[in-house]
C-alpha cells in the first residue's frame, strides 16, 4: 500500500523519571570516591596507577567488544568505568599490571558483554573477576604477602586472616574506631569503613541503590556472627567486627545492589540480602577462604531470578469472575 503508514509500539513503562545510567554511574564513582581517596593517601603511587589502569583498561575493553559486536558505544554510560573502579577497589595496592588488564577482561567481557552488555548480566562483573583472581592466583590476593612492604603504625596483619590464625583473640589487636577508619590492611578501596558507609547512604538517598538488600545484608552478617560468637567466644569474633572487616561494607552497598544481578521486589531483596549476609559468614568461620563476601553475593546472584519469583498476590486473582 503506499499510504501504509508504520505504527510503533512500546512496552510499559511509559513514564521516565529523568534518571539516566551516567547519571547513576557517576554518582556511584563520586560515593566511592572518599573510600578510593583514602587507599591512595595509604598506598600511595602503586594505588593510584592500578586505579588508573582498571578503569582504563575495563573502558578499553568496553569498547573493543562495542566494534566486535557492531554495537554504539557505551563507554559514555560510564558503566564500564565503574565496573573497573569498583574491581580496583578490591585489589590490593601492589598488584602486578597483567592481573589488572586480565581481571578487566573477565569483568567486562565475560561477565557483562558475552551476556549481552549492560543489564543482561546474571552475576556481578567485578565480583566474577576477582573471583578468578583468587581462584587462580591466591597468594597474590593474600594481603598480608601484597601489603608486607607497607608499615602505617598500625597493626598490618588483615584481620580477617588473624582471626582465621589465631581465634577471637586477636580481635584485641585491633581498635574499632581505627577499623572505621580506615585502620587495616585491605584492598585499595575496602578499609575506610566510615567512607563507605558515607558513600552508601548517598546512593541510597539518591535512589540508585535499595536500602533493602544493604540493610538486609548487614543484619544477617551481624546475627550470624553473633550467634557464632556467642557459641564459642574464644573463636568467632564478635559481630562489629565482622561489620567492619573485610568487604563487609562495599559488598553491602556498591556490590550486592548491582542492578542486573540482584532482586526487584521488596521480599527477594530481604531474603537476598540476609542469605548473602548469612553465606558471608559461614564462609569465613569454617569455609576455606579468609572473606566470603565475594562468593557469597556470587551464588546469591544465582539465585535471584529463583527469588525475584516471590512477587505479590495480583490484585483479583483468586476472586471468581475477576
Amino acid at each position: 500500500m503506499p499510504d501504509e503508514k508504520l505504527f510503533i509500539g512500546s512496552h510499559a513503562p511509559y513514564w521516565h523519571n529523568g534518571s539516566s545510567i551516567s547519571a547513576k554511574s557517576y554518582d556511584t564513582m563520586l560515593a566511592a570516591l572518599p573510600a578510593v581517596v583514602l587507599g591512595i593517601s595509604q598506598y600511595g603511587a602503586p594505588a593510584l596507577g592500578v586505579l588508573a589502569l582498571s578503569v582504563s583498561c575495563a573502558m578499553i575493553w568496553e569498547l573493543i567488544m562495542n566494534v566486535a559486536m557492531k554495537r554504539p558505544a557505551s563507554i559514555g554510560d560510564g558503566n564500564a568505568a565503574v565496573i573497573g573502579l569498583l574491581f580496583a577497589m578490591l585489589m590490593p595496592a601492589t598488584a602486578p599490571w597483567w592481573a589488572v588488564v586480565v581481571g578487566t577482561f573477565v569483568a567486562v567481557v565475560i561477565g557483562k558483554q558475552i551476556f549481552g552488555g549492560i543489564g543482561c548480566n546474571p552475576l556481578n562483573p567485578a565480583l566474577v573477576a576477582i573471583a578468578i583472581l583468587m581462584l587462580s592466583w591466591e597468594s597474590m590476593m593474600d594481603f598480608n604477602d601484597a601489603l608486607v612492604n607497607y608499615d602505617f603504625g598500625f597493626n598490618m596483619i588483615y584481620p580477617l586472616a588473624a582471626i582465621k590464625s589465631f581465634g577471637a583473640s586477636a580481635v584485641s589487636d585491633y581498635n574499632t574506631v581505627g577499623l572505621l577508619m580506615g585502620q587495616q590492611p585491605g584492598g585499595i578501596g575496602t578499609t575506610f569503613g566510615l567512607g563507605l558507609i558515607i558513600g552508601g547512604l548517598y546512593l541510597i538517598l539518591r535512589g540508585h541503590i535499595r536500602w533493602e538488600i544493604s540493610l538486609s545484608f548487614l543484619a544477617s552478617v551481624f546475627v550470624t556472627a553473633l550467634l557464632f560468637n556467642l557459641s564459642d567466644p574464644d573463636k568467632y569474633a564478635n559481630p562489629v567486627f565482622h561489620l567492619l572487616t573485610g568487604y563487609t561494607l562495599i559488598g553491602a552497598f556498591f556490590l550486592a545492589t548491582e542492578d542486573s544481578s540482584s532482586p526487584v521486589n521488596f521480599f527477594p531483596m530481604l531474603l537476598y540480602g540476609a542469605f548473602a549476609g548469612i553465606l558471608t559468614v559461614l564462609i569465613r568461620n569454617i569455609g576455606a577462604f579468609v572473606d566470603g563476601v565475594v562468593f557469597a553475593i556470587l551464588m546469591m546472584n544465582v539465585a535471584n531470578p529463583l527469588l525475584d519469583k516471590i512477587r505479590p498476590k495480583a490484585m483479583g486473582k483468586g476472586i471468581k469472575h475477576a
